[in-house]
């Protein structure tokens, strides 16, 4: 008899019409107040400064960059295939995998990254002058997306809209909004754009936050997790 493996990608969808109910189904916010919501990511934003010296010495290990691609396969679809113009990351954290590589090189930022409650996926996000990423919509409904500013051209900023919604980074602020909504970055400018990408789960009430919790402690670690981990290690 044929093993029945979990699929991470089936499970969630699954879950996403359960989770709806709980987010306000098609009328749910775009943009979410991040004291309000998860204050404890303010700690982040406060701690701009020392996030961005271990991003800039980061920056010096180029070959720990890789093209989000070549982690998640599934975002082949959006990072595209042009090599001129490329969308890297540096992970620092997915589903309680710790990259230790990479996070030797941010220690302080590791550490803000360790207090925030719910905590899903954190990785420093670069896209290349004039990269931009084409309109999709992130996967499932269980988590809010946190951006945290750390370099922004100062000639034609490139943007975030989100359902329709603009918003224009700058360096030192923080954005929290619902990936599962239709988004994409407009990027005409001529430097590089990096930010600080937290993956937190959604508040909601106890039950749906418990199946929340199982769908990304239990299911996602064990698959998905496991996978990006496993490519990431392999790429040295």
């Amino acid at each position: 008899m044929k093993k029945l493996k979990l699929d991470y990608h089936i499970f969630k969808g699954a879950v996403n019409g359960y989770l709806s109910l709980y987010t306000g189904g098609k009328e749910r916010p775009a943009y979410f107040d991040i004291a309000k919501t998860v204050p404890q990511l303010d700690t982040l934003t406060k701690g701009f400064p020392v996030i961005k010296a271990e991003l800039d010495a980061a920056l010096r290990e180029t070959p720990r960059f890789r093209r989000y691609q070549d982690v998640d396969p599934g975002e082949a679809k959006i990072t595209g295939t042009d090599t001129a113009k490329t969308w890297k990351v540096f992970m620092l954290y997915l589903l309680g995998h710790k990259p230790e590589g990479n996070r030797s090189l941010c220690p302080q930022t590791c550490a803000l990254l360790d207090q925030v409650p719910g905590l899903i996926q954190a990785f420093f996000s670069v896209l290349d002058p004039g990269k931009s990423v084409p309109a999709h919509e992130g996967p499932y409904y269980g988590y809010l997306r946190y951006h945290l500013a750390l370099k922004v051209p100062a000639e034609s900023p490139p943007k975030l809209v989100v359902a329709g919604q603009d918003h224009v980074w700058r360096e030192g602020e923080a954005v929290l909004f619902d990936d599962s909504h239709t988004h994409e970055v407009v990027n005409h400018s001529p430097g590089t754009r990096v930010v600080l990408i937290v993956d937190v789960r959604r508040p909601m009430p106890l039950l749906p936050s418990l199946l929340n919790k199982f769908v990304t402690d239990v299911v996602a670690r064990h698959t998905y997790g496991r996978s990006v981990m496993k490519r990431l290690k392999a790429a040295g």
